[in-house]
Parts: structure tokens; C-alpha cells; sequence
């Protein structure tokens, strides 16, 4: 037991979160209005309004890839700043109206920037927090995301019910400047000579995803394809059953149910091991999308939405945790990057994709398969993972309690 604990609530360590949860709120708040955008504006076909919402994230993960080998050449701090400018300039080139090409093109461009952003603040925050504290910390840093996620949607929903589209870009405008103005606040410690040696030169596929965090990745690729239609077309699910008021309180009790209870599944999930966590996370997550699609009342809508939170968010905490815990400390940073790969990469081609299945199956019909295709992914997680998860959650265990 460490008797004097090194801070962990710095001032640096506030700013990085604060920034965080600016970044995300905007990412979360435009991919449940850009789509109503897009069709409003420009008479998208749904696949068209699902890639406007994709194409953002596509970008991202792009941004992300390559951004991890860079940065330490560039500078954390500076890589911050300059992902924080582009990513103004790009929204402010949402005021600009030259159709759906020049939309999409944005969209991915805006992708890219909150892609080398986000990366950026990840890898600072991992440098600042104690080493001592370090799952703590990087579970409050990752709590800011968790509350952009309910925060972002309800305001982009309540504002595109309330308010014209210009007013919601002029909102993400000055919460980018906001976030630019805060960085410089933010001290970053320079890197030692060592802590730069272990890149390889050359093209190297684990010079940009972790081999290790790979199997888990895939499981949340799967799990990310699956809420991205929540995500991206609840709005239009709940215009459909007119439940649109009670749409924009979706999000709130979905980060309730995480916030909740994140704190208990993390301690539960360090004493009994991923699947005590991971297999009815499966079965509560793959209800909540069954119930969605039976959503008649707004009481049963936020049901799905706390159910979904339970499930799935907890999924991303847990699987987050596993691919850093498979893989050396050394390596932590490329195995966060890989799971944010994979969450992305489903998070931004699901809405694409699912967009040529509704109109054939329609939403209601749509929230059904995927809930089955959630419980089918049980499967792919015990090859994956879950099998060896026990072996390797005793030994762990084991090396804690000694």
C-alpha cells in the first residue's frame, strides 16, 4: 500500500479531460442531427445520410493511424494544437452550402482532425497521469468521454426540435475554440531520450495496430457495428413511433445507467475476470435492442436505452481494458489506438452499410437482427477471448492478492 498517493487531479490533468469531453460532445451531438442535416437539406437517401454520419468516424480512425507514429516527432502538445485549429477551420466549413459532395468531403476531413485531436489528448494523458494511479486516472479521463456521449446527443436532438442547423454548428464552432483557448493552459512534460527508442523504421503492420489487442478489437468492431444504429438513426426511429421528445433523453439514461454503474463492473471485472462482465453484458445489450424495437412508449424507449447502456457500455470500458492488459506497457498506447481503430471503424461503416438493409427491413425489424447478431457475437468473444480469459484472469488475480 502506497501510503502517500502521488496527485492525480492536476491542473494539466483537468484541462486534457476538459477537452476530451468538448471533442466528444461535438462528435456525439452532430452524428444524431447530421443526418436529419443531410436529408433536410440536400434530399439524401437514407445509405447517403448514413455515410454523411459514417464517413466523420472513417476519418477518425484514419486520423488515428497515422497520427501514432508522428506525434512524438511532432510534439504531443503542438500535434494537439494543430488537430485543434484544422478542426475549427472544418467546422466552420459546415456554414458553407455546395451539396452533398462537399458535405462528405468535410465530414471526412473533420473526421481526420478530431482523429489526430482525440489521439493527441489520449497520449498526454497517458504521460501525465502518477504510474501509480495510472488505471485510475485513465478511468476518470475516459468517464469525460462517457459523459459526452449522453451530453452531446440530448443537446443535438433538442436542438434540431428547437433550433435551426446553423445554431448548432455556431454551438460546435465555439466549443472548439474553447478547447483551442484551453490547451494553452495545458503543460506537457518534454519526452526523455528513451521513451522514444522502441519504433522500428519502416513499414510494419505493429508499427501501427497491436497484434495482441487484435482479437478483442474484432469483438469490437462487431459490438460498435451494432450500436451504430442506435447512434445514427434513433432520431429517425423516433419520428417514426412519434416518440421524438422522449428521443432526446435516450443518450441521458444511457450514460446514467454507465455512470452508474462503470464504477462497480470495473472493480468487478479486476476481481472476477473480463467474461464475469463481458457474458451478461452480451445478453443485457442484445435486450436493450430487442426492446428498442418494440418501442411503442417512452417509457419502454428508455428502458432500451438504460439496458443498452448497461450492456454495451460497459462492453467498451472492459474490452478497452482488455486489449491494454493483453499487451506490454510499452505498447499501451498502440493497444488503446487499436481498440479505438476497431470501435471506430464500426461505429463509422455501420450506419453506411446499415442504411441499404432499412429499407427493407425498416427500423423495428433492423433492432431485432442486430440484437441477435449481439447474442451470436458471444461466440466469436469465447474463441476470441473469453476461453482463455479464465486461465489468464487467475493468474492475474493471483499476482495482485501476492
Amino acid at each position: 500500500m502506497n501510503q502517500n498517493k502521488q496527485k492525480l487531479w492536476t491542473k494539466d490533468f483537468i484541462v486534457v479531460s476538459s477537452i476530451n469531453f468538448f471533442l466528444t460532445l461535438v462528435f456525439y451531438l452532430l452524428l444524431v442531427t447530421i443526418a436529419v442535416y443531410a436529408v433536410d437539406e440536400f434530399h439524401a437517401s437514407t445509405s447517403q445520410a448514413g455515410l454523411v454520419t459514417g464517413i466523420f468516424i472513417i476519418g477518425t480512425l484514419i486520423g488515428r493511424l497515422f497520427i501514432g507514429r508522428m506525434i512524438d516527432t511532432i510534439g504531443r502538445k503542438r500535434t494537439l494544437i494543430i488537430g485543434l485549429i484544422l478542426f475549427i477551420l472544418t467546422t466552420t466549413l459546415y456554414f458553407v452550402n455546395l451539396g452533398i459532395t462537399f458535405l462528405l468531403i468535410n465530414r471526412f476531413i473533420h473526421g481526420i482532425t478530431l482523429g489526430v485531436a482525440s489521439t493527441a489528448t489520449g497520449t498526454i494523458v497517458a504521460q501525465i497521469i502518477p504510474s501509480s494511479r495510472k488505471a485510475e486516472g485513465i478511468g476518470y479521463y475516459s468517464m469525460s468521454a462517457t459523459l459526452a456521449t449522453a451530453i452531446g446527443p440530448f443537446i443535438g436532438l433538442y436542438m434540431s426540435q428547437h433550433t435551426t442547423f446553423q445554431m448548432i454548428f455556431s454551438f460546435c464552432l465555439a466549443l472548439g475554440m474553447i478547447s483551442l483557448l484551453t490547451v494553452f493552459f495545458l503543460y506537457v512534460p518534454r519526452l526523455t531520450e528513451s521513451s522514444n527508442t522502441n519504433e522500428t523504421k519502416g513499414f510494419k503492420v505493429s508499427n501501427f495496430v497491436e497484434p495482441k489487442a487484435l482479437p478483442i478489437a474484432l469483438v469490437t468492431l462487431v459490438l460498435a457495428f451494432c450500436y451504430s444504429s442506435v447512434l445514427s438513426y434513433i432520431n429517425f426511429y423516433a419520428i417514426e413511433v412519434n416518440l421524438v421528445d422522449t428521443a432526446s433523453f435516450f443518450f441521458v439514461v444511457y450514460a446514467i445507467a454507465v455512470l452508474v454503474s462503470r464504477p462497480f463492473t470495473g472493480r468487478l471485472m479486476d476481481v472476477k475476470g473480463a467474461n464475469f462482465i463481458m457474458y451478461p453484458a452480451f445478453i443485457i445489450f442484445a435486450a436493450g435492442m430487442i426492446l428498442l424495437s418494440i418501442a411503442h412508449t417512452s417509457i419502454t424507449l428508455l428502458l432500451a436505452g438504460v439496458l443498452i447502456g448497461l450492456g454495451f457500455g460497459n462492453m467498451q470500458s472492459s474490452t478497452q481494458a482488455i486489449a491494454v492488459k493483453l499487451t506490454p506497457p510499452e505498447r499501451m498506447g498502440l493497444a488503446t489506438s487499436t481498440f479505438f481503430i476497431a470501435l471506430d471503424g464500426g461505429l463509422g461503416f455501420g450506419p453506411y452499410l446499415l442504411g441499404f438493409i432499412i429499407p427493407i427491413t425498416g427500423y423495428s425489424t433492423l433492432y431485432i437482427i442486430l440484437g441477435i447478431a449481439v447474442l451470436a457475437s458471444i461466440i466469436l468473444y469465447y474463441f476470441l477471448h473469453g476461453r482463455k480469459e479464465s486461465v489468464a484472469g487467475v493468474r492475474s488475480r493471483t499476482t495482485i492478492s501476492a
